[in-house]
């Protein structure tokens, strides 16, 4: 047996893992603090700009 055929069914549980994490774990995560730096950044803007609608008289 070479060395190239032993370490196939290592090398795809390796990519079934990383695919799982990927999906499972990273992208989620991703995308809440994508969503939640995008808030961030707004509540900091509006606590130096003001609130948005029409200037106060």
């Amino acid at each position: 047996m070479s060395a190239d055929t032993s370490g196939r069914p290592r090398r795809r549980r390796m990519e079934i893992f990383a695919f799982l994490f990927l999906t499972a774990v990273l992208m989620p995560a991703a995308a809440v603090a994508t969503v939640g730096g995008y808030g961030l950044a707004v509540w900091v803007y509006q606590m130096l700009a003001g609130p948005p609608g029409p200037p106060a008289r």
